[in-house]
């Protein structure tokens, strides 16, 4: 059983995400935990503020994020008539991200899933203020990130885009492994360079242990040259390939953190055209690593 957690604001972008998730995982038990937070409107008068009990001020944003989830949950019944999947809501008074991280702990949430929108400033616009807020935050579930307009398809193609320069543990890559299996995906490595030049041993090493991990799974790597950015280079592979589905690790030095720090003027281009999994470094919860895989570990 999946426990998946579904963050709304009641746009059409979360309700875009709710969607493509609800298809992806049609044939498997999940309980679905759909999360709204709010604050209370703090009147501008102080007269008005000081007159108002602090109950009264909260009360509408409650009884509206209430009434919302509950229109959400009749929408998705009445669009989706799924026998494997369960619902759960929750009205929060509380911050976005302490809310989730509580949700996480207390229901052992497998994936979050959110819609990007983009807005202004350089985050916002590559995912969308609260989904890179989300992404930068959490470093124990995986989050699942859906393009506002974006049709659902079955993930049959996979891009998996690495340096090579990290060795990943089995743990770090079992949301995409599972992913693969369960659509009989075809993962494609992408190595982005900047400079023509052989993979040093180190990046060979780690490659070996990709191509392991990913054992029967149809694979295939490419190396690409960077064109301009790392984000316009995955951006333009996948739309020649017909890619269903983007998959990066977060970690520091990362192409996620790379593409994340880059210049709006060459994000904008690429502003997630297709569904992206950020898979988040385990650190000290990670298996231990045998002497083979110490003797090549990349020193930060």
């Amino acid at each position: 059983m999946k426990n998946i957690l579904l963050p709304t604001d009641f746009s059409e972008n979360s309700w875009n995400a709710i969607r493509y998730i609800l298809e992806l995982y049609k044939a498997e038990s999940c309980t679905f935990h759909l999360l709204n937070t709010y604050t209370p409107v703090i009147p501008n008068s102080r007269f008005m503020a000081s007159s108002l009990q602090p109950s009264i001020i909260d009360a509408g944003s409650k009884e509206t994020s209430t009434r919302e989830l509950g229109n959400i949950l009749k929408r998705i019944q009445k669009t989706f008539k799924n026998k494997n999947h369960s619902f759960k809501i929750k009205s929060s008074f509380s911050l976005l991200i302490d809310e989730i991280k509580n949700i996480i702990e207390t229901e052992s949430i497998d994936l979050i899933v959110t819609g990007t929108k983009g807005a202004s400033g350089i985050n916002e616009v590559f995912l969308g203020s609260n989904t890179v807020r989300i992404i930068k935050a959490i470093r124990n579930c995986p989050v699942l990130t859906i393009p506002r307009e974006f049709n659902y398809k079955e993930p049959q193609e996979v891009v998996f885009a690495t340096d090579f320069k990290r060795y990943y543990s089995t743990s770090e890559l079992q949301p995409l492994i599972d992913l693969a299996k369960s659509f009989k995906a075809t993962i494609r490595i992408v190595y982005v360079q900047n400079q023509i030049k052989a993979l040093s041993e180190i990046q060979q090493f780690n490659l070996n242990m990709l191509r392991k991990y990913f054992g029967k799974i149809d694979h295939y790597v490419h190396t690409v040259s960077e064109l301009n950015s790392v984000s316009k280079t995955l951006e333009v592979f996948a739309d020649e390939l017909d890619i269903h589905l983007l998959a990066m690790l977060n970690y520091q030095h990362s192409y996620m953190e790379r593409i994340t720090r880059e210049p709006v003027v060459k994000q904008v281009a690429f502003h997630t055209q297709v569904p992206l999994l950020v898979i988040p470094e385990l650190g000290m919860n990670a298996p231990a690593r045998t002497s083979k895989e110490k003797e090549f570990q990349v020193v930060k």
